[in-house]
């Protein structure tokens, strides 16, 4: 979901790359609202700047769509009970958000809504569409005016111009048109819908909450969300994975499935085990926490090194290192203390301060780490800055030895179909060797999982096939999947921008 202003990027709160949104939809279900919010709220992991919920009720003659938007987190956008009372329905969508470049505005935060020549619709966006760029500029030549500067309003107005009849055929007339990588809930007055992209990138699940006997409504009732978590905090039983490039409607009739796009192979994000997903998630069929477990045994096959201590760095690389622990023998310990009770330090008045934000999130256990040689396990790096102040932190606590472990291959290309990661050439990975990296971030030893090794901890024995890489793995390869079509156009007039970003 990328904004489209024009707008410099706002500096990022870590070195991690970020996962734009989280999305939810429910289908026949009291205080489909508040399952919502619930929903929502398992998911904020994956957008912390912004959430929304749109409602559809009937009451009597009267059907309407009901909203509320809001900037921060979902705990604090619907909080009130007010709020949760003004969205009432059996039926709702919701959105998490995490922006990718410029300001986090209300007009940008979603489900977008706008109501047709035939009702109401509410669209959800995970994702990010490459020819955005090309398709807002036909629209707008064809008198389409944009509220938002998000590609997700892209849907909004091809279906619009769509000169089908019904609402699956103009959705689908619209998904013909966009490229890049998406999972949509969309909701109407006659249904809840979910599309996967045609290489199933970005996830979708469906899940079931049966009701309970005696009720008048015996129908059960029907999920849509991003992971396997959100299925959990509702009550509701995983059912299976929207498949690549399959649209399923949602009714009263109970749910049906098309597929216009055909069959092509499946190129999943990789990236989702490794950090974005929640551990207690399920995507693709394999356990989150299980896969990163397995990452980190794999890591330490290849990459084995004398220490006295394995230190991961929270959270998203305490799998890893557990793995990594079970795998050499070194005993596993909490060295560094997260506090999940701060901020984002970008947010800080001054560079001097800014630059103690490791400090506001991450803490050294000194009696785990002084005098010890200590391998510090993580997922990812991206541009070095947290690595090598958390290896100073990790030294200045009294360590003999730091060397730092990664369960991800460098991180050498941007992503373009969801992911926010900076340009290429803030990559820390595209421009060093690993020996430099070692040398930047301060560390004694530094080494990365290879790609073959990470395709054999999600079970590819065989390591990557390059006929079928099976995975989009396109941030640590430069083999980008889904074509570039925005930058491919803007490389036309700048020939060094493809290069740059590739």
């Amino acid at each position: 979901m990328t904004d489209l202003s024009g707008a410099p990027s706002g500096p990022y709160d870590d070195d991690k790359p970020h996962e734009e949104c989280g999305v939810f939809g429910i289908w026949n279900a009291q205080d489909a609202g508040a399952m919502t919010a619930l929903g929502l709220h398992a998911l904020q992991h994956r957008g912390q700047e912004a959430t929304g919920i749109v409602t559809f009720s009937v009451d009597g003659p009267e059907a309407r769509f009901h909203t509320h938007k809001g900037l921060g987190l979902v705990g604090d956008v619907f909080s009130d009970a007010r709020i949760m009372a003004g969205l009432p329905g059996t039926a709702a969508v919701g959105h998490n958000r995490y922006a990718t470049t410029g300001a986090t505005l209300l007009r940008n935060v979603q489900p977008l809504y706008a109501e047709f020549e035939f009702g109401g619709l509410a669209v959800g966006h995970n994702g990010n569409l490459t020819n955005a760029t090309s398709l807002r500029r036909a629209l707008v030549r064809r008198g389409c005016i944009f509220q938002s500067t998000t590609d997700s309003e892209v849907f909004i107005h091809l279906i619009a111009i769509s000169l089908y009849s019904n609402v699956v055929d103009r959705l689908t007339d619209a998904l013909k048109q966009v490229v890049g990588a998406y999972s949509l809930v969309v909701l109407s007055q006659e249904s809840l819908i979910g599309v996967r992209d045609p290489l199933g990138v970005r996830p979708l699940i469906l899940g079931r909450i049966d009701q309970p006997e005696g009720q008048p409504n015996a129908k059960p009732a029907w999920v849509l969300a991003s992971e396997t978590c959100a299925l959990d905090i509702v009550g509701a039983e995983f059912v299976r994975d929207i498949e690549p490039g399959e649209i399923v409607i949602i009714n009263d009739e109970g749910v049906r499935s098309i597929r216009p796009f055909g069959d092509r192979p499946a190129r999943f994000c990789v990236f989702e085990y490794i950090y974005f997903a929640r551990p207690d998630s399920v995507l693709d069929g394999y356990g989150v926490y299980e896969a990163r477990k397995r990452i980190g045994v794999e890591l330490a096959r290849e990459n084995p090194i004398e220490a006295d201590v394995i230190v991961p760095v929270p959270d998203s690389g305490v799998p890893s290192a557990m793995g990594y622990s079970v795998a050499s023998g070194i005993p596993f310990e909490l060295g560094i203390i997260r506090n999940h009770y701060v901020g984002r330090t970008f947010i800080e008045p001054t560079d001097q301060i800014r630059n103690l934000g490791v400090k506001l999130k991450h803490s050294a256990n000194r009696a785990m780490i002084a005098g010890k040689r200590v391998i510090l396990v993580d997922d990812s790096i991206v541009r070095g800055t947290t690595s090598r102040k958390i290896v100073e932190m990790v030294r200045a606590a009294g360590a003999s030895e730091v060397h730092m472990r990664i369960s991800s291959p460098p991180t050498t290309h941007s992503c373009f179909y969801g992911i926010d990661t900076p340009e290429r050439g803030k990559l820390l990975a595209a421009n060093h060797d690993t020996e430099e990296m070692a040398q930047l971030i301060g560390a004694d030893s530094l080494a990365f999982i290879s790609l073959d090794g990470l395709y054999r901890a999600l079970g590819r024995p065989e390591g990557r096939d390059t006929a079928t890489p099976f995975y989009c793995d396109a941030c640590f390869t430069g083999e980008y999947p889904i074509s570039l079509t925005d930058l491919d156009e803007n490389s036309r007039a700048r020939p060094s921008l493809l290069a740059e970003a590739r």
